[in-house]
């Protein structure tokens, strides 16, 4: 019994064209073969490049539908705005552009097979219906409210983990039981030993005969670089090796100097972990962008109040700086901002500005400004106004640009102005 199902293997791999004799390729074929003669949903697992299609093909061939249509579909391809036409059809003047009826590939392939690659792209308004579909073989047309009945068997496919798209909420549970009633596990190029290099003869002899040229060869050490890369495309990207190196090379004997030019390393070849717990708290960029405009509109609605204080004569120095400390944190930091703008702009004319070293010589300098005030109270309040913002952004460099910003005047202005009003008032 088991000599003829393994003699049955070789026929299918001989059949559809695959090479390889690794176990778990060789028991993916066996279930494709014991699940094909059924109606049965299968829901076939691998990365992307692994040959999900081919098994497909074998499932519907050796099916009783196997002279119906058979149809593959990425849901991938497919706009989301769309996916329900393309699948179940449409009435004339179901949205802009129906300018007839159309027919979806479940009522054209009535009888036949459908495949749903990369059915994990599918949007959930779809899954829906697909479900009825799954359950009853009724679906409705876009458009429409007639009830149509369809007999197609779906096999789908997907390179991601449908379990985690389902606790994520981007993929609905019961489809994904309903559709993984038979599941099949098509390995990845590296799981599969061996058949990397029996694939890369394959590939080789095709290739000699579309172009006319002697096949390349892998030199011993060669083969074994080969079987150790862990191909992230799988067969797609070993066939685009084969044919590059076919074309390119003038060496018919590819030695592990000239592999490795083709297929250099680009990194570890053992698995790495990944901390799902790091993504809670990454930020985008806008993110950040939004904190940093907050914080700035904060800092300035905060500055504002600080000036009206002071233009209303509140006596209270040491209150009004406690109200307002977060203002003068940084303000060390603002004193190297401000030097490396004078580097960068030296033509700009800048008044000399005082910074405060320890909380003691900051308190002298705010009496000194609440002092002037009360001496000069027969100034206008314009003027007044003026000189506050003088003494605010001495304290306050960082300020100075949103300051510029409040008073529609640009910084060169500013400080060209904060020049002229010291040398004439101060």
């Amino acid at each position: 019994m088991t000599l003829k199902i393994d003699s049955e293997v070789q026929a299918i791999k001989q059949r559809f064209e695959i090479v390889g004799n690794s176990d778990k390729l060789n028991n993916a074929i066996r279930v494709a073969m014991q699940v094909a003669p059924t109606d049965m949903s299968v829901l076939i697992s691998g990365e992307s490049g692994a040959g999900k299609e081919s098994f497909s093909k074998i499932i519907h061939s050796l099916s009783h539908r196997k002279h119906g249509q058979f149809i593959a579909i990425n849901c991938g391809a497919i706009p989301e705005g769309t996916i329900d036409s393309e699948l179940f059809g449409h009435e004339k003047g179901a949205f802009t552009g129906a300018t007839g009826d159309r027919k979806g590939y479940f009522e054209v392939t009535n009888g036949g097979t459908i495949f749903l690659d990369e059915i994990g792209e599918m949007p959930q308004s779809t899954q829906a219906r697909l479900l009825r579909v799954l359950e009853n073989g009724e679906f409705i047309k876009v458009g429409s409210s007639k009830v149509q009945k369809t007999d197609v068997r779906v096999i789908a496919a997907t390179n991601v983990d449908l379990l985690d798209a389902v606790s994520k909420g981007k993929f609905r549970e019961d489809l994904y039981y309903r559709l993984s009633t038979v599941p099949i596990y098509v390995p990845a190029l590296r799981e599969r030993g061996d058949d990397v290099v029996l694939l890369f003869k394959k590939f080789a002899y095709d290739f000699s005969e579309n172009y006319k040229t002697a096949p390349i060869k892998l030199a011993d050490d060669a083969k074994e670089y080969l079987k150790s890369h862990r191909f992230p495309g799988n067969i797609r990207q070993l066939k685009n090796l084969v044919e590059q190196i076919s074309v390119l090379s003038v060496e018919r004997e590819i030695s592990l100097e000239q592999l490795q030019k083709y297929l250099p390393r680009t990194g570890s070849s053992l698995p790495a972990l990944i901390n799902k717990e790091e993504s809670k708290d990454n930020f985008t960029e806008r993110d950040i962008l939004y904190k940093v405009l907050f914080d700035m509109k904060s800092d300035m609605a905060e500055l504002k109040k600080l000036v009206f204080k002071m233009l209303d004569g509140d006596d209270n120095d040491e209150e009004i700086l406690e109200d307002h400390k977060s203002l003068f944190k940084n303000i060390d930091s603002s004193h190297a901002q401000l030097d490396e703008y004078k580097e960068e702009n030296p033509s700009v004319d800048e008044p000399t500005l005082v910074i405060a070293s320890n909380q003691d010589d900051y308190d002298s300098e705010v009496e000194d400004i609440t002092h002037e005030m009360e001496y000069e109270d027969s100034l206008s309040l314009e003027k007044k106004e003026k000189e506050l913002i003088i003494k605010a952004l001495r304290k306050n460099n960082n300020k100075r640009k949103y300051a510029a910003e409040d008073l529609g005047i640009s910084e060169r202005t500013l400080y060209r102005k904060i020049k002229q009003y010291e040398l004439e008032n101060l």
